[in-house]
């Protein structure tokens, strides 16, 4: 499954409701204003961190750009494009939208 997050953990809980609920092998991508809880010293980093370990976890570049943080992204999150998004949602049987 594919998760997907557009707000920031300092906004809402949806990030952390998302991993909690996300089974091993499943992907998260970051989008619009959840690309912040990719960033170093976020306090959303070490949650993503531990997470990376069993979740392929994604940011969306142009969001990440966008937002001037393109330098600051954590370890252990892969960068995509528009491109790069379609294939996600492409491999992934089911998608989940977390408002």
């Amino acid at each position: 499954m594919l998760h997907i997050v557009n707000k920031s953990p300092l906004e809402r809980n949806a990030l952390y409701s998302c991993l909690a609920a996300a089974q091993p092998g499943a992907a998260v991508l970051l989008i619009e204003d959840g690309v912040y809880a990719a960033t170093r010293g976020n306090a959303a980093e070490g949650k993503l961190r531990a997470a990376s370990e069993r979740l392929e976890i994604y940011v969306l570049a142009p969001d990440l750009e966008a937002r001037g943080m393109a330098q600051s992204l954590a370890d252990g999150v892969k960068t995509t494009d528009y491109a790069g998004f379609v294939e996600l949602v492409t491999k992934h049987k089911n998608c989940q939208s977390w408002l």
